[in-house]
């Protein structure tokens, strides 16, 4: 029995159980943690042998459902829609960051200082919840910008080398050592202030195509860098400025359904921003620019920021006063 078997009737349990919380679904029993925890046993043992028998699907393996990556987690439409409903009750619940944020290597940075990556694991438990969601109502939007990052040389490129925004692939002294007001130097900023990192992403388990796991990671590895360009706060109203732009550029329905709910947990004042000055800014700026997705932030560091918004179509953003 594969792990995917096993998805459903233990989905299903928590589910009734109401014991949905974070990134890991909390058992209301000691049992059913035990039979995921077997369950995710026999999987990894199932894809051992499948990778020594030369790819040949082991007996009683699902040949319908082939693992296509690394992380990839197959699942039949039935299981991705249990999946899709659960993640999304669990998500609804605190959509946005988590309330107590990792401690990131980047907060007390010095020119000279070595930058090494904190252990492992992040505390991202809200955050698989709404990532699960994505990867399991996001196919089409995903095969649209997939599309149209094949349709531009940048973007291109970026599905050929497969680029990632990681601890091991940045350099921080030299995104310091950048002017000020590029965007390597105001990304370094970003990190340091709201003392994030860019390892608390998810990997992709349940898209069931290899290029499009990686536009989904890409989509998750850049919000970062969304944050930086449209210079919103990581607070509940700044990320719900960000899931409309990215509703609007995107057509996630994570990020629709984000743009939609997120409102509902601000304050009468920050509501009265939002909609009088965020979100019509932030829907202009999603519809009228070029597709986020297809830059190549890699080699855009020293890059002005300001003379990236205005090459990619992104209205200055408005002052905040909250």
């Amino acid at each position: 029995m594969t792990l995917p078997a096993l998805v459903t009737p233990i989905f299903s349990c928590c589910l009734e159980r109401g014991a949905v919380e974070g990134c890991q679904i909390s058992w209301s029993c000691r049992s059913l943690r035990g039979d995921v925890i077997r369950a995710e046993r026999v999987w990894r043992c199932e894809r051992r042998q499948h990778s020594e028998l030369g790819g040949v699907a082991p007996p009683g393996g699902e040949q319908q459902y082939p693992h296509l990556y690394q992380s990839h987690i197959p699942t039949n439409p039935l299981q991705k829609a249990l999946l899709a409903v659960g993640s999304g009750i669990a998500a609804l619940r605190d959509p946005y960051r988590h309330g107590e944020t990792p401690a990131s290597p980047f907060s007390s940075l010095t020119p000279n200082a070595h930058v090494s990556p904190p252990p492992p694991p992040w505390p991202v438990c809200r955050a698989d919840m709404v990532a699960v969601l994505g990867e399991t109502t996001g196919q089409l939007a995903l095969r649209r910008l997939r599309d149209e990052m094949r349709r531009d040389p940048e973007g291109c490129s970026i599905l050929q080398e497969r680029p990632r925004i990681r601890l091991s692939t940045l350099d921080p002294c030299a995104l310091g050592s950048l002017p000020e007001g590029s965007l390597g130097r105001e990304y370094l900023r970003f990190l340091q202030r709201n003392k994030v990192t860019p390892d608390s992403r998810a990997e992709v388990k349940f898209v069931d195509d290899e290029e499009l796991a990686y536009v989904m990671l890409r989509y998750r590895e850049v919000h970062d860098l969304m944050h930086t360009l449209l210079d919103m706060p990581t607070n509940m109203l700044g990320e719900v400025a960000v899931k409309w732009f990215e509703a609007a550029q995107t057509g996630l329905p994570m990020c629709i359904l984000g743009a939609a709910l997120g409102p509902l947990r601000l304050s009468a004042r920050r509501l009265q921003l939002l909609a009088g000055t965020l979100a019509p800014w932030a829907l202009r700026s999603g519809r009228g620019a070029r597709c986020v997705l297809t830059v190549f932030y890699e080699q855009r560091w020293a890059q002005s920021l300001a003379e990236l918004r205005e090459e990619l179509g992104i209205e200055p953003p408005p002052p905040l006063a909250i």
